[in-house]
């Protein structure tokens, strides 16, 4: 909890500075300097960071196949007016999905070309083992549920920022030395330091990992590494190394990059590409909270599942 609360304050303390700043910048420059990334955007879309079976060795959509396509995942969220559906899920009214991303793109995986994450035979094995022990004991306590469920943090928050159904929404606030990403899922707030300190030792561990940024021409560089081994993205190590890269497009666009090293699970590198659009603010508070009641909820019905199994 104070972990949380030094963040939010530093956070606030860079948004702050930022405000405080009374010289307007240059044409996409902030004060000092910087390329100008600050605002609010968004990086919702449809399409699946993985090619899909059915789409093998096709990269790209035509127009027509983009629009089926996007028709076809509205359908699997239930039609409609607002509301709850009747034998479906939550209906399309609550979900903020966008489209098909920039160049009708298949998979927001760009490399390796047929849009599949490179897993070495043992990161398959760990990732499959992983699962199978989440299936066995979902519910033997607290610690045994998702990290999301849990509202500790959500792992597609970043890094790597991965869009999800809802709340894919960031605001980067910039001040000399810093860049502050504020995420709307599970509010979190990345400070980023710009000033070339090292990371922090091996054994410190974090939720998040241990980000540090430098600037490559117009591109902001972030580089993470010491993430927490109950991280784990898509199955990775806790040797995991992250690189993203965000660009200005334009006025409208964002163009954000992640690339995935860790030799422990995947045979090679491998990158995504993930196009984030200006959207209206504000960041809205996400009410989750550690110890919620649908936690209890869930680890109570699940005591009087094995109850009633017992008594059979």
């Amino acid at each position: 909890m104070s972990r949380r609360f030094s963040i939010l304050s530093g956070a606030l303390a860079v948004v702050s500075l930022a405000a405080g700043q009374t010289r307007a910048p240059a044409a996409g420059k902030t004060p000092d300097g910087q390329p100008d990334l600050q605002g609010f955007w968004t990086n919702s879309t449809i399409t699946p960071l993985e090619r899909p079976k059915e789409l093998a060795g096709k990269q790209f959509f035509t127009p027509a196949e983009a629009v089926e396509y996007q028709q076809r995942m509205a359908r699997q969220t239930g039609e409609g007016p607002p509301g709850l559906q009747a034998g479906s899920s939550i209906n399309d009214f609550w979900f903020e999905r966008g489209k098909v991303a920039e160049g009708l793109r298949t998979s927001l995986i760009v490399d390796p070309p047929d849009g599949k994450i490179p897993y070495t035979p043992e990161g398959q094995k760990r990732l499959t083992a992983r699962a199978q022990e989440r299936r066995l004991h979902r519910s033997d306590g607290p610690e045994d549920r998702s990290l999301t469920e849990r509202c500790i943090v959500w792992p597609v928050s970043g890094p790597p920022m991965m869009p999800t159904g809802y709340n894919s929404n960031y605001q980067i606030i910039q001040a000399p030395g810093y860049v502050v990403i504020l995420v709307e899922m599970i509010h979190d707030a990345r400070i980023i330091p710009l000033d070339g300190r090292p990371h922090v030792a091996a054994g410190i561990r974090e939720w998040m990992g241990d980000s540090r940024g430098h600037w490559e021409g117009n591109t902001l560089v972030v580089d993470t590494t010491n993430f927490s081994p109950k991280f784990g993205f898509r199955g990775a190590s806790e040797n995991l190394h992250m690189t993203e890269r965000f660009t200005r497009v334009d006025a409208e666009n964002l163009r954000y990059e992640f690339t995935v090293d860790d030799p422990a699970t995947f045979s090679k590198p491998w990158t995504a590409q993930i196009p984030m659009r200006r959207t209206q603010g504000p960041i809205y508070e996400y009410a989750c909270a550690e110890g919620n009641y649908a936690l209890g909820d869930i680890l109570a019905g699940a005591r009087a599942e094995e109850k009633k199994g017992s008594s059979r």
